[in-house]
């Protein structure tokens, strides 16, 4: 069998594998929602750009009125994770499944989420991404209905597994992929293909990443005013 081949087959036992391990809402310990957030760390994101990104995770998470929007639900609080990656086998989980209750448990996750120091600066592995955010479903202690992966980045696929054909089977799987677009006015030197697609970034993650019920996309414009846009995307999110 052919190596594609053989990892289709492989990304699909692990698609069937999560669905099957979901719990019903109502069972003990029940979260309205089980989030991973998973940040782009490749080599396009420099220092300057990795910080406010990291930061505005932070602050978004740490927001009051992302707060009141993840206790808002059946159950007043919801699962979350965060990881950060780059190339095929370069991914993090940098805070593990964490309750969200209210304000102190928020501000305990960005306290937590600020400290390790940057893990990756390689190649652009979204499909990749996808699988080990996947994969984090099935280590989560908290059921839930609803599971959704949060994807953010500035630059196209550029190794490992396709984006599209990791979204196919998590949405198959029952998992939601939402995306957060960074856009750049100056195309990288390097691959400006990269940063600048045909038909722009935002069109090629629409294509690509998000999929699922209720999948949406956001767009910011540098990462100056990341924070702002990620406290719409949570609310938004998991409202």
């Amino acid at each position: 069998m052919p190596r594609s081949s053989r990892r289709r087959t492989f990304l699909a036992g692990l698609g069937a594998g999560i669905a099957a391990a979901a719990l019903p809402a109502r069972a003990a310990g029940a979260v309205d929602l089980q989030l991973v957030l998973a940040a782009d760390v490749s080599r396009s994101i420099d220092n300057a750009r990795f910080l406010l990104q990291r930061q505005g995770y932070a602050t978004a998470i740490a927001d009051p009125r992302v707060v009141r929007a993840m206790t808002g639900g059946r159950f007043k609080r919801v699962a979350l994770s965060y990881n950060e990656w780059s190339g095929p086998g370069a991914q993090r989980t940098l805070v593990d499944w964490s309750i969200i209750d209210g304000q102190d448990s928020a501000e305990d996750f960005a306290a937590r989420l600020l400290a390790p120091p940057r893990p990756f600066a390689g190649s652009t592995a979204i499909g990749e991404a996808i699988v080990f955010s996947m994969g984090e479903f099935r280590r989560c202690p908290f059921p839930a209905e609803r599971r959704t992966i949060d994807v953010s980045g500035d630059g196209t696929n550029t190794s490992g597994t396709l984006a599209g054909t990791a979204r196919d089977i998590a949405v198959e799987a029952g998992i939601t992929i939402n995306g957060l677009a960074i856009l750049t006015e100056i195309p990288s030197p390097w691959n400006p293909m990269h940063t600048h697609p045909p038909g722009g970034l935002d069109e090629w993650y629409r294509q690509n990443v998000i999929g699922g019920s209720g999948a949406f996309l956001l767009s910011v414009l540098g990462f100056d005013t990341f924070a702002y846009a990620m406290v719409n995307k949570l609310s938004r999110e998991t409202a």
